[in-house]
């Protein structure tokens, strides 16, 4: 059967990447992308999970043909600063799993088991990861050739430049890009989309649109009237204040910093030219001025111009409906704490054109993936309102809203009891089969990091042994070169 013919509606990272990933999979395929050139990116994080090194490695495009071009940095994983004030645990670091984890992870989950049933042993996550050490001593995640086992990262970048590097790249391997204004999406009789009418009249049909438009989903929510599920009641931030600033004389560290303010949380991105900042807050507890002289003052009342976005948070019901799949925003958000935007894309793209595929390009596994992605949304949806329901603050009104809401998934539900009751947090999430989405190393960070254990003083004493584990760590650590030597190699 022939591949279709596609139309890409909307630019940006997720429209290239969408161009990118359809051309790869279906190079006889005729794939088109139309964007205003009056809309701009929202590039709202600048960062990525390891799922994005996948995506370059599948095009065949090496790092040094991007991150210096997209003033890349390595990304390690995230440090988390003031989400709990119980002592010992005011910061934990999420790191990405590694190889070398194999031989650790064990002794982190014996240990947060054993501290969650009574026993004084240390269980706070930094000790026990490969990624968290490289971030502490700001090495980059490229093993030398002698060490047999690599290191998982993913990257921040400016999402501008990522998506010209990406709109080459598509460009070259044949989609037609069309820098034009739509004006109109037409539905035929049977409820498809039979062309998009361009400014000046002209029509582009196709068999297949992507919509790619950003929070107006011109062509799903709009044209289509695919529902949107709110996440509203979990997900309390809706606004974000972004601005830049310079980098500091100890240059880009290899990972993200998100920083607990009065009425959400502060990003800190590093990037080769500058840092990028934000507030990522709820318009319920603080006005956008207030929100941005605090994300001011935390930066040192820096005379950088800010920039104030509105996020709309949850997902279509249906990803894909008729012949339009929603990418992107379009598809849906979930605020940047993880940084899981790109990722979504790439599961979302992967996905179809497997389903599609596989369909005879027929709808034949639409129902299946829409409810793959919607389960993979609230996955995420789930992951990302537990670092909120966890938070050990209780100094504003935000924080202590949020630590009361009592609005779980059902899968939530079970994991909160099997903590807190001791239960095996592996077979747990092994049975709930939700590890596709965060892993057991992940959820224990979260739930060990905040330092949710019974009370130090009721804890028993047991014998103190050395484990080796420490000079383990930092002996594979020695095996890394430093981020900025790494970052003056690509570039060279």
């Amino acid at each position: 059967m022939t591949p279709p013919s596609v139309v890409i509606l909307g630019g940006g990272t997720a429209g290239w990447m969408t161009a990118c990933l359809i051309a790869k999979a279906w190079p006889d395929a005729s794939v088109t992308l139309v964007e205003s050139p009056e809309i701009g990116i929202v590039g709202v994080g600048e960062g990525s999970t390891p799922q994005l090194r996948h995506f370059f490695r599948t095009l065949g495009i090496d790092e040094r043909d991007w991150m210096p071009a997209a003033h890349a940095t390595y990304k390690v994983g995230i440090a988390f600063r003031g989400w709990s004030r119980e002592p010992g645990y005011e910061a934990y670091f999420h790191p990405f799993a590694s190889a070398v984890d194999l031989h650790t992870e064990p002794a982190f989950h014996a240990a947060h088991l054993a501290r969650r049933t009574g026993r004084d042993v240390p269980a706070h996550p930094d000790r026990f990861f490969l990624n968290s050490r490289l971030a502490e001593g700001s090495l980059a995640p490229l093993p030398s050739e002698s060490f047999p086992f690599d290191a998982t990262y993913g990257y921040h970048f400016d999402a501008t430049l990522v998506g010209q590097v990406l709109r080459d790249h598509a460009v070259g391997r044949g989609v037609t890009h069309l820098p034009r204004r739509v004006d109109e999406v037409v539905i035929g009789a049977e409820g498809a989309v039979t062309h998009l009418v361009l400014d000046g009249g002209e029509t582009l049909a196709g068999d297949l649109f992507v919509d790619c438009s950003g929070f107006g989903s011109v062509i799903a929510q709009g044209a289509l009237g695919v529902p949107f599920v709110s996440y509203a009641d979990t997900l309390f931030n809706d606004r974000a204040v972004v601005m830049p600033t310079p980098l500091t004389d100890a240059g880009p560290r290899p990972y993200t910093t998100s920083t607990a303010l009065s009425a959400g949380w502060a990003w800190d991105i590093p990037l080769i030219t500058r840092t990028g900042n934000g507030y990522v807050y709820s318009s319920r507890y603080i006005d956008a001025d207030a929100a941005e002289a605090e994300l001011r003052a935390n930066l040192g009342d820096t005379n950088a111009t800010a920039r104030h976005l509105t996020m709309k948070v949850g997902r279509v019901a249906e990803s894909w409906k008729g012949n339009c799949l929603a990418v992107g925003l379009a598809q849906g958000f979930i605020e940047p704490l993880e940084a899981t935007a790109l990722h979504i894309v790439q599961a979302t793209v992967e996905g179809f054109v497997q389903a599609f595929t596989d369909g005879g390009f027929t709808p034949k596994h639409r129902d299946t993936f829409n409810r793959t992605i919607a389960r993979r949304y609230d996955g995420i949806r789930d992951y990302i309102f537990a670092h909120y329901r966890l938070n050990r603050r209780g100094d504003t009104e935000y924080w202590r809203d949020c630590a009361a809401n009592d609005r779980l998934s059902d899968s939530l539900k079970r994991l909160f009891t099997c903590w807190f009751t001791g239960g095996d947090l592996l077979t747990e999430i092994a049975e709930q089969d939700i590890a596709r989405h965060y892993a057991p190393l992940s959820w224990g960070c979260i739930f060990a990091g905040y330092g949710t254990f019974p009370d130090a003083a009721k804890l028993t004493a047991v014998p103190t042994r050395d484990d080796g584990l420490d000079d383990f760590l930092t002996r594979c650590a020695l095996n890394f070169p430093s981020h900025a030597k790494a970052l003056e190699a690509l570039a060279a």
